[in-house]
């Protein structure tokens, strides 16, 4: 067993140099390699992670922009449509203003015609009883003139 032993001891000793380098090389690594990847990962993951939160800044400012905009659209849509109904009720009250002139304009002359023919019928009348008296006196002296002169003779 000693023998083993030996061996063993020997063989530590032997990579003890080996275990030395090994170990420099680890930490050798560590502040090489390590520490800065490390560094730059870290650095990496701030900025996308910063990109990103940037990222969902302007996206919920675009959508803020979106709803401002999509706001006024409605805004400018319901002005739009209050103008167009505005101009449509004013188009009818002039239409209907037209239309009162033209009815009361026809009134007027239906009454004035009504008027034109109630006097020429008022004069037609006049002329007829003007005319039938001395039609009736033209007929009555046409046929009875020997006995209108008969009586005015005897009287």
């Amino acid at each position: 067993m000693d023998q083993i032993l030996n061996q063993l001891g020997g063989l530590v000793l032997g990579s003890v140099p080996t275990m030395i380098l090994f170990i420099l090389l680890v930490a050798a690594y560590g502040l090489l390699v390590r520490r800065p990847l490390d560094r730059v990962l870290a650095e990496r993951r701030a900025r996308t992670s910063g990109a990103v939160e940037q990222a969902r800044g302007a996206i919920a400012a675009a959508e803020a922009e979106t709803s401002v905009y999509e706001d006024k659209l409605r805004s400018a849509r319901a002005e739009i449509f209050q103008a167009r109904e505005q101009r449509l009720k004013r188009w009818n009250e002039e239409r209907e203003a037209a239309l009162a002139q033209v009815r009361q304009a026809a009134k007027d002359r239906v009454n004035g015609a009504k008027q034109e023919i109630d006097q020429s019928a008022q004069e037609a009348r006049a002329q007829v009883e003007k005319l039938s008296g001395e039609l009736s006196a033209s007929i009555l002296a046409a046929v009875l003139p020997a006995t209108v002169h008969a009586t005015e003779v005897a009287q």
